[in-house]
């Protein structure tokens, strides 16, 4: 039988192994756990591992390998000095046999080199978070039978169970088993499935017997009857899939595999459909990482997350943006959470190499090793590779992603997520089975309110096709507020109210099948700065370190949780330098009931949003309650306000406008060019202009001088690895307003005089 030892505790790790200079430490670990979240200057390099194994003596023909969950991002391991092999990918299982090359009874060697440097053939290669570096997640040693399923499959458990065919009625399975033999002559082997109920009852039993040597690929079909359906977070039903090898009178390889069984649709026109039922996809997306401990999580710390997206009604989660650890895939599975997996094929491409095996290679992974999650309804190809510019292989790779989907899976669909600047009848958009568009009108570009007439003009234009928006939000950080909340101020005002309105223009669209929060916790991304904030992306709606809810997630919970709670929002805007204010309330009663220093003020009925207007403050603090009533029972919050002469100067962000666009150009050119008279210039395909990539700019020495006249600041900051290929005009439409139109002709205005 298989035995799993894991070997998480007393490693020694060194930055310097020249220097000798260890120290002891348990996995879990990166050594980005501080500076990760603190800018651009994380460390970035090779670092090693190293750890003494004693393993007792096993009976003949037993088979050791070792298991890694994850190391950011190449790495070498070496067991008794032999290299075991190279793994370029930061994300997904890997194993090495080391049957051959153990010590038992005495002392074996393991190190491992990781590293997280950026390479140009190993994704991702640029992106909006901090890539921590490590042994990220458990290390095991797995011990087998000389026969037993593959371990060495991609990383994969040898077993993929297919869900070929599932209604209400039945539900017909494929079981296809990889099988690996070390035999010295053919012996006969038995594959057995057992499909056991949340009851413990045997439902199904199928065997095949069959002669093995070395290896084989058993396949089983198996059909339930009057199946119960696992319908998402309203009923998360498992069954269990006993398989096991069976030779003589023993049971020598056993895996159990919790499976749900559901069927499921992405309609044009009326949105997804799980079982046959219409279900808006309520979703929010996921880093991996964690204040104090970057991606170095423990268990404890995704159940935590798992719990807090359940709190706020989610029923979808976007796993962003690389695979996750099988043990959230398998609390998604639990609680019925349905979701979008994807690897990091992101922002920009190899120039190296231009046919994208490494993200082909991670796709692979992430199918084989997590093919048998039921949540997973989803295979995400892409996220924003066209920031790195329109390029015809890039476009290929994700053609040919689509493809290894589906021939790795006929059971799923296809998705990516596009820039918001890719236009609506892009070819793009056919790539993959269904769309999803990153947009972030309201923060980056235009108001809130375009979501709107976007979502409805692409439906227009692509009635065939099915829509979602795989990223939305706006950066809200709990130390700055006001009475007026606008675009870029910052503040939790304006982070609340904008996801207050966009989960009514959502709501309203049917044939929008769904939607993901960006982000539901902030995140580390090295390469930002602003607000106040270095190392740090802050659009969550709850803080790095999971402690603090912000107003924007009452306003999902009143509209997507059916547990009754009441939230006064601003509370965290103490000082008021008015005589009074409106206080505004989320909840998911319809009824709420306001008291000013313990009077009554008034009552309100309706959904989710509750404003209560001009309540007096008075000389010094004032003491607020709101009383929601649900079904006879009463749900409070509390708060207070101070009545100030003047307003808190800590509530205004000092880096207003800034954003991933701040500093592109020096401000004192706009005083410098302020009398400039724009006029229109003829600009053709065979001149250098603003919609020229930058990349193809600066290596022409004439043009590059020009460009840095200009935009010389730009070139400074730590997002122009990522938007390099791109051109100013796409800069612009990703961020408005951040380019100065004048600054913009005058550079034209030369330009237009360079030949290509």
């Amino acid at each position: 039988m298989r035995t799993i030892i894991n070997i998480n505790d007393n490693w020694k790790f060194t930055k310097d192994l020249e220097q000798n200079n260890w120290e002891y430490i348990n996995i879990p670990h990166t050594w980005n756990s501080i500076d990760g979240a603190e800018g651009n200057e994380y460390y970035k390099g090779a670092c090693w591992y190293e750890k003494e194994l004693t393993i007792k003596a096993l009976p003949q023909g037993k088979r050791i390998y070792i298991e890694f969950n994850a190391v950011n991002s190449i790495s070498d391991v070496y067991f008794n000095d032999v290299h075991l092999g190279e793994h370029r990918g930061g994300y997904s299982i890997f194993r090495y046999n080391i049957t051959d090359l153990v010590k038992f009874e005495g002392k074996n060697i393991l190190k491992v080199k990781a590293d997280n440097t950026i390479v140009d053939d190993v994704y991702p290669l640029m992106a909006d978070f901090t890539f921590y570096g490590g042994i990220y997640r458990d290390v095991n040693l797995v011990i087998t039978d000389n026969v037993h399923f593959d371990l060495m499959d991609n990383g994969s458990r040898g077993v993929y169970i297919s869900q070929d065919n599932v209604t209400k009625e039945v539900a017909n399975l494929t079981i296809k088993a990889k099988v690996v033999g070390h035999l010295e002559q053919e012996e006969g082997i038995r594959l057995v499935a057992d499909i056991v109920d949340a009851e413990g009852k045997i439902v199904k039993y199928t065997a095949k017997d069959f002669m093995l040597k070395d290896n084989a690929e058993i396949v089983l079909p198996i059909t339930v009857e009057n199946p119960i359906l696992w319908n998402g977070v309203e009923n998360p039903y498992l069954y269990n899939v006993n398989v096991r090898l069976e030779r003589h009178n023993d049971v020598i390889d056993e895996l159990h595999i919790p499976t749900g069984l559901r069927f499921f649709e992405f309609d044009p026109k009326k949105g997804f459909f799980l079982n046959g039922e219409y279900m808006k996809l309520k979703g929010v997306s996921r880093h991996q990482d964690k204040y104090g401990k970057g991606w170095a999580l423990t268990k404890e710390d995704h159940d935590f997350d798992m719990e807090l997206i359940k709190e706020v009604g989610a029923n979808s989660i976007r796993l962003a943006h690389y695979q996750h650890d099988q043990y959230f895939y398998d609390l998604c599975d639990k609680e019925g959470m349905i979701i979008w997996a994807e690897i990091p094929f992101i922002s920009i491409a190899s120039e190296t190499d231009i046919t994208g095996q490494n993200a082909k290679d991670q796709m692979v992974e992430l199918i084989r090793q997590n093919y048998n999650h039921s949540s997973i309804v989803m295979w995400g190809v892409e996220n924003e590779i066209q920031i790195g510019g329109d390029l015809p292989y890039v476009r290929q790779i994700v053609q040919d992603l689509n493809d290894i989907c589906h021939r790795e899976d006929h059971t799923r669909v296809t998705t990516q997520a596009n820039v918001m600047m890719v236009p609506d009848d892009d070819e793009y958009n056919s790539y993959t089975d269904i769309v999803a568009y990153n947009k972030y009108y309201g923060w980056y570009n235009g108001k809130t309110e375009d979501f709107a007439e976007w979502l409805d003009e692409y439906h227009a234009i692509n009635p065939d096709k099915s829509l979602g928006i795989s990223e939305y939000g706006c950066e809200g950080i709990i130390t700055y507020h006001t009475d007026e909340p606008k675009v870029k101020d910052y503040t939790e005002e304006y982070h609340a109210l904008y996801h207050e309105t966009l989960l009514k223009i959502f709501n309203e669209r049917d044939f929008l099948w769904g939607s993901y929060v960006w982000n539901f916790f902030d995140f580390g991304s090295a390469i930002r700065d602003e607000g106040g904030v270095k190392g740090r992306n802050n659009k969550g709606l709850i803080t790095f370190d999971r402690k603090i809810k912000k107003d924007g997630f009452y306003a999902y919970k009143a509209v997507w949780s059916n547990d009754p709670f009441v939230h006064i929002t601003s509370k965290r805007f103490l000082d008021r330098a008015t005589d009074s204010i409106n206080v505004k309330v989320y909840s998911n009663c319809d009824e709420v009931t306001l008291f000013v220093n313990g009077e009554k003020f008034n009552t309100l009925t309706g959904k989710h949003t509750f404003v209560f207007e001009n309540v007096e403050l008075g000389e010094n603090s004032t003491d607020i309650r709101v009383v929601a009533t649900k079904d006879g029972k009463e749900y409070t919050d509390y708060a207070f306000f101070n009545k100030v002469a003047e307003p808190n100067p800590i509530y205004v962000c000092p880096d207003q406008g800034g954003g991933f666009a701040a500093n592109w150009f020096d401000e004192s050119l706009i005083t410098q060019y302020s009398d400039v008279e724009i006029t229109e210039l003829n600009i053709t395909d065979d001149v250098f202009s603003s919609a020229t990539p930058i990349k193809e700019i600066l290596e022409h020495d004439e043009a590059s001088t020009v460009f840095k006249k200009y935009f010389g600041k730009m070139l400074e900051s730590p997002m122009m690895g990522m938007m390099i290929k791109s051109s100013l005009d796409d800069m612009a439409k990703m961020a408005e307003g951040a380019l100065d139109e004048r600054l913009v002709f005058l550079l034209n205005k030369e330009l237009i005089e360079i030949k290509k």
